[in-house]
């Protein structure tokens, strides 16, 4: 890995906001303050972000990837909206390098993100403007999906993007692992607040037993040993192996890339029933 590159991988859900009393997940929550702490030392001048979206900021238009150019966050879980602080200029320059390389991604502006992309920024950085960012947006949630060598090349084209950065770079992938929300189960693409709440409630019991150690297993084992052909295999097969969230993969595969191909090591796996997720954190050498 290069010295002036940091992948950090981590699970997210809305559960962990819910959970104020932080009654579960402990071990997980604890290896993503080691994660922050990593990230506090490395102390990056910039932020790539892979996340994917939840039907919110694309619902009628979806792109399979997407470089955001401004960016904000919703309100959600007790946290107010807010902007991020995206380096135009540089985003652009991004957009224009995918497109010359042959990638039709979509450039979006004023594109307002959720949890998905708060979350890991909020978890690993404090606060939403701590650090530059820019926000990568891959298709985790609405078929079809993009493939995952489609992902790999993607991303890859974005490590070359930045080797050419004299920064030192983070690079998240966020979501996953194993679980599949109800409001993702259903093939449709424009849910009210009210409709995904309530869809939500009705099934949470029975995602609660759709976690599927045995696929997370897998995922972080190829992931360890940067085994890119085993993690082909394994994203393209996520959605009916380990459920619709587990197609988020696709953004932990994206950040190795983008990051070189080396080794993302966990930190830790812990299932987690009551956020109906396999949750994880893993980080580069």
């Amino acid at each position: 890995m290069r010295p002036d590159r940091l992948v950090v991988c981590a699970s997210h859900s809305p559960g962990k906001e819910r959970d104020v009393e932080h009654a579960f997940g402990r071990r997980f929550r604890s290896a993503l303050d080691s994660a922050a702490e990593r990230v506090r030392q490395f102390d990056p001048d910039l932020v790539v972000l892979f996340g994917g979206d939840h039907r919110r900021a694309f619902r009628h238009v979806v792109p399979a990837f997407g470089v955001a150019l401004s960016a904000s966050i919703l309100a959600e879980g007790g946290h107010p909206a807010g902007d991020l602080d995206v380096p135009s200029p540089l985003t652009r320059l991004l957009c224009e390098h995918l497109l010359s390389a042959g990638f039709d991604i979509a450039a979006c502006r004023d594109i307002a993100l959720d949890h998905g992309f708060a979350q890991p920024i909020r978890d690993l950085l404090g606060e939403l403007t701590a650090k530059p960012v820019v926000p990568v947006a891959v298709n985790c949630a609405t078929a079809p999906l993009p493939t995952a060598r489609r992902v790999a090349g993607f991303a890859t084209e974005v490590g070359r993007f930045l080797d050419g950065i004299d920064q030192r770079i983070l690079l998240i992938g966020t979501g996953g692992l194993s679980h599949s929300p109800p409001s993702l189960e259903v093939d449709t693409y424009d849910l009210s607040d009210e409709e995904r709440a309530r869809i939500i409630a009705d099934g949470m019991a029975a995602a609660r037993n759709k976690i599927r150690p045995d696929w997370d297993a897998e995922v972080l084992d190829a992931m360890s040993t940067w085994d890119l052909e085993a993690l082909i295999r394994l994203v393209d097969n996520a959605h009916s192996r380990a459920g619709a969230g587990a197609n988020e993969v696709r953004t932990w595969l994206a950040a190795g890339a983008a990051g070189g191909g080396r080794p993302v090591t966990p930190l830790v796996y812990e299932p987690v029933p009551e956020w109906i997720t396999g949750m994880a954190v893993a980080t580069s050498a």
